[in-house]
């Protein structure tokens, strides 16, 4: 049995390497755990209970942890890093209609709850869907 186990934890590694989603990795734990558990006793029942049961378990426990802890750094893209920034309207915007805005050297499609007409001064809200979403922004 220790041989089968040994092919079980090789194949689970290459699946956690190739998916990376944290998932498989607990049973390569449990499955070396095995692995030592098949030198004590040959009833492959208690190998395959042990392998389940603390697989599960140290899914269950460990993975929500580690993803906390494995964060990774999401780098903002030319749309994301344009919220916050000001501008200057380009094409007047009206409550219904959507304009022009020019941020960051760039020209967008605006959207706006305020009336705003061309030279105004905006901030840029959020995104929607592939428009800006900006309100008006008092000039410093």
């Amino acid at each position: 049995m220790f041989f089968i186990w040994l092919l079980v934890v090789i194949l689970l590694t290459l699946v956690e390497v190739m998916t990376v989603n944290l998932t498989t990795v607990w049973f390569v734990i449990s499955g070396i755990v095995t692995i030592f558990i098949s030198m004590i006793t040959d009833n492959f029942i208690i190998q395959l209970g042990i392998f389940t049961v603390l697989g599960i378990i140290l899914l269950i426990t460990t993975k929500p942890f580690l993803q906390k802890r494995l964060v990774t750094f999401k780098e903002a893209t030319n749309l994301d890093r344009v919220v916050g920034m000001t501008g200057v309207v380009t094409l007047p915007i009206s409550k219904n209609d959507s304009g022009e805005v020019k941020v960051d050297g760039k020209l967008w499609t605006a959207i706006s709850k305020d009336k705003l007409k061309k030279g105004d001064f905006i901030k840029v809200i959020n995104i929607d869907g592939v428009k800006l979403n900006v309100r008006k922004e008092e000039k410093e």
